[in-house]
């Protein structure tokens, strides 16, 4: 049976990426005019524009995204949201999650790629973890944005996790700036991304559907900045268990 669905899978995905790059050559006109207004203004709009992109994405790949809320969300107020990392589609799944002004905080190495890259330097913060000063300047830039109105979003694992427990360890950096400038945070968790496309291979794609789910916020009133650590496991903790929960795919039986 594999014999028989394997090459479909990989017309398939070759259809999707045809697809994924023909829409984004459609936005990219308006992306070079957004990028016109400056960081705030038009970072906002390039975020929009990406919202667009995987609206019209995502039906044509017959992937359908379903959202469950265990508390209701206030779309009005800023937070600091976490998601777990486990695929590559969880790039393209961040702007059907978050549907309000948001900047998520993503590797370097993708704004040094062609066309996509100008769309991804404007529409995100960029980090260089092997740089100390590259990442407090990122840090810096994500306290701006908190304090304008603007939500961020961190994979507080900060790669994918490749093993078989729900989680793999989490950063400080979310947490801190958490305590730091006392924003709750926000669990969003990617049920499915590992199912519609694991990270072993970019022709893993599959149809199907997608569960995002939305945890209650997480307070951070009281706590200190000597704290960051008991922060960082009572969120571990939280979303662990959820994920656990909701059957995630990759998670050890």
């Amino acid at each position: 049976m594999n014999v028989v669905l394997k090459p479909l899978q990989w017309i398939y995905s070759i259809y999707a990426f045809i697809t994924f790059i023909a829409i984004m050559l459609l936005i990219l006109p308006f992306a070079f005019i957004a990028s016109l207004f400056g960081r705030i203004k038009g970072g906002n709009m390039m975020i929009r524009l990406c919202m667009l992109w995987a609206d019209i994405w995502f039906p044509l790949i017959f992937i359908w995204h379903k959202k469950i809320y265990e508390r209701p969300h206030d779309k009005t107020k800023a937070y600091i949201f976490v998601s777990n990392h486990i695929s590559y589609l969880d790039a393209a799944i961040i702007v059907k999650a978050y549907r309000q002004p948001i900047r998520p905080l993503g590797k370097i190495e993708m704004s040094k790629v062609p066309l996509f890259g100008f769309i991804y330097r404007n529409a995100i913060v960029t980090v260089d973890r092997s740089s100390a000063e590259h990442r407090a300047n990122s840090v810096r830039i994500l306290k701006s944005l908190i304090n304008k109105g603007i939500s961020v979003m961190v994979f507080p694992e900060g790669t994918f996790n490749m093993g078989t427990t729900p989680l793999k360890s989490f950063y400080d950096g979310a947490f801190r700036v958490a305590i730091e400038t006392q924003t709750p945070i926000k669990p969003v968790l990617f049920l499915d991304a590992y199912r519609r496309m694991h990270y072993r291979s970019l022709f893993s794609l599959a149809p199907g559907y997608s569960r995002i789910l939305y945890l209650d916020e997480i307070p951070v009133a009281g706590y200190t900045i000597n704290e960051v650590g008991k922060l960082k496991d009572e969120v571990y903790a939280i979303m662990e268990k959820k994920l656990i929960e909701y059957g995630a795919a990759w998670r050890k039986e």
